[in-house]
């Protein structure tokens, strides 16, 4: 199965026939020699092949970090394709110069992930300052020595950033400083030359897999993917994919993780959303990984899964122009076992959005604070009128073949004043539904108990006074 795909590769427009599925990373590498861009992982930890992916929007330019790794060639149609090369011009750019004089470069082999990475921040955003900035490198590892250097050259980038006008074009601002080249000025106009190519002929045959995001499917099944006929729902950038209907949220099942913690409408009525889903992977992956994606691949510790369990939410599965609603607590029937026929596709998800006095947390550990898999995650929302429990949705992973809803936990707070001894009732339920095992995330007694503190977590977050210290040991 081969396509022609034409898109921008850094200042070049290419038109390529190769399979769709083969990665943006061997292409780059092999077929176009641009080496800066590393291969590490191949599995989306190590940021070495970091990166920037350009959609073509209201006659902008929109740009995020992507693992080339696990970008399918396919979905680089129409988009302008950032290499570490593309950034460079006759002399080093601000970046790059100041990770020299630094030290941030060390061995080196890292470092085109960092710059890559470092101008997807600026370019993303209108206003700048150090967390986010060190946020958005997360997803990329460098083990030399410890990050200080890199955190340094970080500072002082942003410090000889700080002159800029609210009202000047940011892309012009950056090229003015010389972080980026001032061909990114043409590439508007050099993506909206790419005539789109209708897919009505391109999928003729039933295909073996549907790709969205990829961020799973590519790192355990890239060797079938590259002899498969694929299909491509991964959703374009920009539009309205999280949206409201009447006293519902509505998701796009192909909106990714990075749309979801952006939303206005999440940010509004979850304004700790954000901060929540750091815990999600890093920058690149959260830009890749699907909310649909997240829940179909049905993991016991899936952290979107988790949050939206607790949400109460509803999935919306298509066949045939036909479409059928199941509850996201009904759905999962067993390890990897699915309330849905083979040829049905999760297209929408909804939930109600939170009335007053609604709380909502999300707990997660596992044994790196960020880019790791949960051992053990939580989420809660809780409503309480006057003191009493009106309203609760509570989802454990982890401790559980699937991703668990805790029903029995639920039913033991509704219609109870919040006090220590209603929650310490309610979290012996919750482990009286649970079945941990003991894997290399944890040993079966230790998920329990991590359980039931994360559960306390949650109410000693909201409710303090009401947690006594002997309910805690």
């Amino acid at each position: 199965m081969l396509k022609t795909i034409s898109f921008v590769l850094n200042q070049t427009k290419v038109e390529v026939v190769l399979h769709p599925a083969a990665t943006v990373l061997d292409y780059i590498r092999k077929n176009q020699y641009l080496t800066g861009t590393k291969e590490g992982c191949r599995e989306g930890d190590c940021g070495a092949c970091t990166i920037l992916v350009g959609s073509l929007y209201k006659n902008e330019i929109e740009y995020q970090t992507v693992n080339s790794c696990l970008m399918p060639l396919g979905q680089a149609e129409g988009k302008h394709i950032v290499t570490i090369e593309g950034l460079n011009s006759t002399d080093l750019s601000i970046i790059q110069q100041t990770f020299v004089e630094e030290g941030g470069t060390q061995c080196g082999f890292c470092t085109p992930g960092f710059i890559v990475s470092l101008t997807g921040y600026l370019l993303k955003n209108d206003q700048y300052n150090f967390d986010d900035a060190i946020d958005s490198m997360g997803g990329n590892v460098c083990r030399c020595t410890g990050h200080t250097t890199i955190k340094r050259a970080v500072k002082k980038i942003l410090s000889t950033l700080s002159d800029k006008n609210h009202n000047e074009s940011k892309l012009l601002f950056l090229i003015s400083k010389g972080i980026i080249p001032k061909y990114f000025e043409d590439i508007p106009k050099m993506l909206g030359e790419i005539k789109r190519k209708t897919v009505s002929r391109e999928y003729e045959q039933k295909p073996d897999f549907l790709i969205a995001g990829g961020t799973d499917l590519f790192v355990q099944r890239e060797a079938d993917l590259i002899k498969s006929n694929v299909k491509f729902v991964f959703g374009e950038n920009g539009g309205d994919k999280i949206w409201i209907e009447g006293n519902q949220c509505c998701i796009d099942a192909r909106a990714t993780v990075s749309d979801f913690g952006e939303s206005k409408v999440i940010q509004e009525y979850f304004p700790e959303m954000k901060n929540f889903l750091r815990l999600f992977g890093s920058l690149p992956i959260r830009n890749r990984a699907t909310i649909g994606g997240n829940i179909i691949n049905a993991s016991p510790i899936g952290d979107m899964t988790s949050i939206l369990l607790a949400l109460n939410a509803t999935l919306y599965l298509e066949k045939e122009s036909k479409t059928r609603q199941v509850a996201l607590k009904d759905f999962y029937l067993g390890y990897k076992k699915l309330d849905k026929e083979q040829d049905e596709i999760l297209v929408k998800i909804s939930f109600e959005f939170p009335k007053p006095n609604t709380f909502f947390n999300y707990e997660k550990v596992s044994k790196r604070i960020h880019l790791d898999i949960a051992s053990v995650n939580t989420a809660l929302q809780l409503k309480v009128d006057n003191g009493i429990i009106t309203q609760a949705n509570i989802s454990a992973g982890g401790v559980a073949p699937i991703p668990l809803y805790l029903a029995k936990m639920r039913k033991s707070l509704l219609g109870k004043k919040i006090n220590a001894e209603t929650i310490s009732e309610a979290v012996e339920a919750a482990l009286s539904e649970i079945n941990p095992i003991t894997d290399v995330r944890g040993s079966a007694d230790y998920k329990q108990l991590l359980l039931r503190q994360l559960l306390l977590a949650h109410f000693y977050k909201f409710f303090p006074q009401t947690i006594q210290s002997e309910i805690l040991l």
